[in-house]
C-alpha cells in the first residue's frame, strides 16, 4: 500500500491523483466536518440534504456511492456511516478500517483518498489513526494508493510513521542484501 497525502483544503482536492472519495461521518454528527464537511460545502449541501431527507443517516454500516457531479474533481463517492460517536474507541476505529478497505477492494478501487474515521472529530489523533490504519492494512494486506486527507499538522505528525517505516524497510532491505553477498 502506498500512503501519501491530501491537504483538508478544497483548492488541493483539485489535484488529487486518484478518482475516488471516501468519505466517513458519525450519525450524532451534525454540520458534517472535516472532508465531509468540505465535501458538502462544494456539493451546495448535496449531503446535508440526503442527511435532512434521512437518505443517508450515518448509522454503523451504512455505505452509499454516488456521482459528486462536476463539483468535484472525483468520479465516485462513497459514504461510510460510523454510527454514534459515544462509542468510538480504537477497536471501534480498527473495525471500520477494516470495513472500508474491504467496500473499497471489493468495488474494485485501488486509488482513493479518504480522512480517516474520527480524524474531523478529534476523535482520534492523527499519529495513532495511521498507526492503527497501517497495522490494518498490514494484517488484510490491503493493496492501494491512499491519500490521507487531513491538516497540515495531523500530515506532520503522520509523516513521522511513514518515514519510522521507510527507515525500517530499507534496513530490513539492506540487511537481508548483505546475508545474501556473504552467503554467495
Amino acid at each position: 500500500m502506498s500512503v501519501h497525502f491530501l491537504n483538508n483544503d478544497l483548492s488541493r482536492w483539485d489535484d488529487a491523483p486518484t478518482n475516488t472519495l471516501l468519505l466517513t461521518f458519525f450519525n450524532d454528527e451534525r454540520p458534517l466536518r472535516g472532508a465531509a464537511g468540505l465535501a458538502d460545502w462544494r456539493l451546495c449541501g448535496r449531503l446535508s440534504r440526503l442527511i435532512r431527507h434521512r437518505r443517508i443517516t450515518g448509522k454503523r454500516g451504512e455505505t452509499l456511492m454516488l456521482p459528486p457531479g462536476r463539483r468535484l474533481p472525483f468520479q465516485r463517492l462513497l459514504l461510510f456511516g460510523l454510527g454514534s460517536s459515544d462509542k468510538f474507541n480504537e477497536d471501534v476505529f480498527c473495525q471500520h478500517v477494516r470495513w472500508i478497505q474491504d467496500v473499497a477492494s471489493r468495488a474494485g478501487i485501488s486509488s482513493y483518498a479518504t480522512q480517516v474515521p474520527g480524524r474531523a472529530t478529534a476523535h482520534i489523533g492523527a499519529r495513532r489513526a495511521l498507526e492503527l490504519w497501517l497495522e490494518e492494512t498490514d494484517k488484510s494486506g490491503h493493496k492501494a494508493d491512499v491519500a490521507i486527507i487531513d491538516t497540515q499538522t495531523g500530515q506532520k505528525e503522520m509523516a513521522e510513521i511513514l518515514r519510522y517505516r521507510g527507515k525500517k524497510a530499507r534496513r530490513r532491505a539492506t540487511g537481508a542484501d548483505s546475508e545474501g553477498s556473504k552467503s554467495a
